[in-house]
């Protein structure tokens, strides 16, 4: 078994926490990712994004400078163990050296500002694939949540968490109803009075998080068909594919996804996005996606974040299984055949997930995934295979 994970944020995790006067390192943390647990799980690659907000940090540039300062300490640290690639044949000689391999990648096409003097830069910085968009628009695009839906979103949300704030701070720790996700709004009093006064709480936070979760569905459930590429990122993600910097779709639109294979002419990725058809989120490719890219070549990377592999009711916990990714890996599979299908874990940006909490738990995918009907051959194709196939035919 080898490793290839398209993406990861643990380049940011580990510079904030630095930040925050917290000691922290590549090679050994209590991370999702660290170097040494890569390679007991015979990792081959690992992309290791800059993830840059557009809004809270300033100048998004000076943002993935210091990123990139970061990651360059790092490789001079653990330079026994790790080296780039900058092209596709430093992964064979990184692997025959007895060195995990690191493809760098940028997480918001934004910190360019639509500038293609900033893109090829970038690529001088050593990053070889970008995704075009997080969930802020930008002067290349657009991500795939309704703009107007958002706003709404958020005001709904935070009439929700003011209610069941107010339920906590009314009860006295004894007034939680039974299954463990719901507090019984009159508080501990109502509830020592008798089981119907409960009751009637329960109904009341029944009644609340419904009409919330009307909102949080119509904004996860509602893809942007309109936004897709501007102008400005035709010519980016022409200008990328000319560099040798790999398009990654994952946050995009369902239109951008169209006008960037109408751009493109080789394959390109959803570095961490699962199939919209097992679980509604928009952050998801839909089948006809998923054909596309299997037309193209390119490859899609299974993410682990729970709520992108299956939804739970607001308010109840997701804690994120095997199982649920197996079943996103066998859809994408049926419908788009293997030679689609990698990894894209998302590690270190989302919340743990429980059932592969990190690096250490990739043997376990595979097992489950050999358990669900998937050869040895095919396996070796979602795991690396199917992104060697990608960077061969990309990275030059």
């Amino acid at each position: 078994m080898k490793v290839i994970d398209m993406h990861c944020d643990t380049l940011s995790e580990l510079l904030g926490r630095r930040e925050r006067g917290k000691a922290a390192g590549l090679r050994q943390n209590d991370c999702h990712v660290d170097l040494l647990r890569m390679k007991e799980s015979r990792y081959l690659l690992q992309n290791f994004a800059m993830f840059v907000v557009l809004e809270g940090f300033g100048d998004p540039w000076e943002r993935v400078c210091a990123l990139h300062r970061y990651y360059q300490e790092e490789l001079e640290s653990n330079q026994d163990i790790l080296a780039p690639v900058l092209r596709f044949s430093d992964i064979a000689e990184n692997e025959a050296r007895g060195k995990l391999s690191a493809l760098l990648t940028v997480e918001e096409g934004g910190v360019c500002r639509g500038e293609t003097e900033k893109l090829k830069e970038l690529y001088r910085m050593g990053v070889r694939m970008i995704t075009l968009t997080w969930n802020f628009d930008n002067e290349i695009g657009h991500p795939n949540f309704d703009a107007q839906k958002k706003q709404q979103m958020k005001h709904v949300m935070k009439t929700w968490r003011e209610y069941t704030a107010g339920m906590s701070a009314s009860a006295d720790g004894t007034s939680a109803c039974a299954d463990g996700t719901s507090a019984c709004a009159a508080g501990a009093s109502a509830c020592a009075a008798g089981a119907s006064a409960c009751a009637a709480g329960t109904a009341e936070w029944e009644q609340k998080r419904r009409e919330a979760q009307f909102f949080v569905d119509a904004y996860l459930h509602t893809p942007n068909l309109t936004g897709g590429l501007t102008g400005k990122g035709r010519e980016m993600v022409a200008e990328m594919e000319r560099l040798g910097i790999i398009p990654d779709v994952s946050h995009l639109s369902d239109a951008g996804f169209y006008d960037v294979l109408e751009v493109t002419k080789k394959p390109f990725v959803a570095s961490h996005s699962n199939a919209r058809a097992v679980c509604p989120n928009v952050r998801n490719m839909t089948d006809d996606m998923i054909r596309r890219f299997a037309g193209r070549g390119g490859v899609m990377g299974l993410n682990f974040c729970a709520d992108f592999l299956e939804e739970k009711p607001l308010g109840e916990k997701n804690p994120g299984t095997v199982e649920a990714v197996v079943r996103h890996a066998r859809h994408i599979a049926d419908v788009g055949g293997v030679e689609v299908l990698g990894l894209g874990s998302d590690f270190d940006g989302i919340d743990t997930n429980e059932g592969l909490p990190g690096v250490q738990s990739m043997e376990k995918l595979w097992h489950a995934l050999h358990e669900a009907g998937f050869s040895e051959d095919a396996l070796d194709k979602v795991f690396y295979g199917n992104v060697l196939r990608v960077y061969r035919d990309t990275l030059g």
